[in-house]
C-alpha cells in the first residue's frame, strides 16, 4: 500500500487531455473559411460553427486568430514533399512546381493581410516566417546543396543570393497575387538561373532531357 508521502509525490494531471479530433476538425474548418471568406472576413464563431466545437476550446489551442490560421496553413504546407532525382534541373523545376501548386490552393487576399497583421508583433511575424517562408526555403536549399555535392554548381556562387531568387518564385506572387506562375514560367527561370551558375549546363539540360525521355536528349550538348 502506498504512502501517503508517496501518494503527494505522484504527478497530477490537471483538466482533460486535448481531443485531436477536435483539432483536426478546427483546423480544416479554418482551411474551409479561408476559401470561402479571405482572412479579412473569417470569424472563430463560424470556425467553431462548422468544427461543431466552441470558442473557448479553439483558444485553449491557439492563442489568437492569427495563431489559428497559421497553423492552418501549415497544416498544407507540411504535407510538400520535394523530389530527389539526382536530375539538379529536374528537382528545380518539380520541386519549385510543387510549392507553388500548394501556395496556389490558398487565396491571393489571405497572404498579405495575414501577414499585415502579423508584422507588428515580433513573436507573431517568426511565426508567419517559420511557417510560410522557411520550409519552401529550406526545400530549395536541400536541392541546392545536392547540386553542389554533385559539382552541378560553379564553387564560387553565393548559393544564399541563389537561393533567394528561386524562392521568390514562389513566394513573391503568392504574397501579392498579381499574376499566377506556370510551370514553363519556372522552367524558364530555372533555365535563365542555372545556366549562369550551373558548371556545365549543356550537360544538366542533358540530363533532364534523358530523364525525361526526350528523344533529342543528345542534340542538347552540341
Amino acid at each position: 500500500m502506498e504512502s501517503s508521502s508517496q501518494r503527494s509525490a505522484a504527478p497530477k494531471h490537471g483538466g482533460r487531455p486535448r481531443d485531436p479530433q477536435i483539432d483536426a476538425a478546427v483546423l480544416e474548418a479554418t482551411f474551409a473559411v479561408l476559401e470561402e471568406t479571405g482572412y479579412a472576413h473569417l470569424t472563430l464563431e463560424e470556425i467553431a460553427r462548422r468544427a461543431e466545437t466552441t470558442k473557448p476550446a479553439i483558444y485553449r489551442r491557439w492563442p489568437s486568430r492569427q495563431h489559428l490560421v497559421l497553423a492552418a496553413l501549415a497544416a498544407r504546407l507540411t504535407a510538400a514533399r520535394t523530389p530527389n532525382t539526382g536530375c539538379t534541373l529536374c528537382d528545380l523545376n518539380e520541386g519549385i512546381n510543387v510549392f507553388i501548386a500548394t501556395f496556389q490552393q490558398i487565396r491571393p487576399d489571405v497572404l498579405g493581410p495575414l501577414l499585415a497583421d502579423c508584422a507588428a508583433d515580433t513573436t507573431l511575424r517568426g511565426v508567419f516566417m517559420a511557417t510560410l517562408f522557411d520550409p519552401p526555403r529550406a526545400a530549395v536549399a536541400t536541392m541546392l546543396d545536392r547540386a553542389a555535392a554533385r559539382g552541378d554548381i560553379r564553387f564560387d556562387i553565393d548559393c544564399g543570393l541563389i537561393l533567394d531568387m528561386l524562392g521568390s518564385l514562389v513566394h513573391y506572387r503568392a504574397l501579392f497575387g498579381h499574376a499566377p506562375t506556370t510551370e514553363a514560367e519556372v522552367e524558364r527561370a530555372v533555365e535563365a538561373l542555372m545556366g549562369g551558375v550551373a558548371t556545365d549546363y549543356p550537360a544538366l539540360l542533358e540530363h533532364s532531357l534523358r530523364m525525361a525521355g526526350h528523344p533529342e536528349a543528345h542534340a542538347a550538348h552540341t
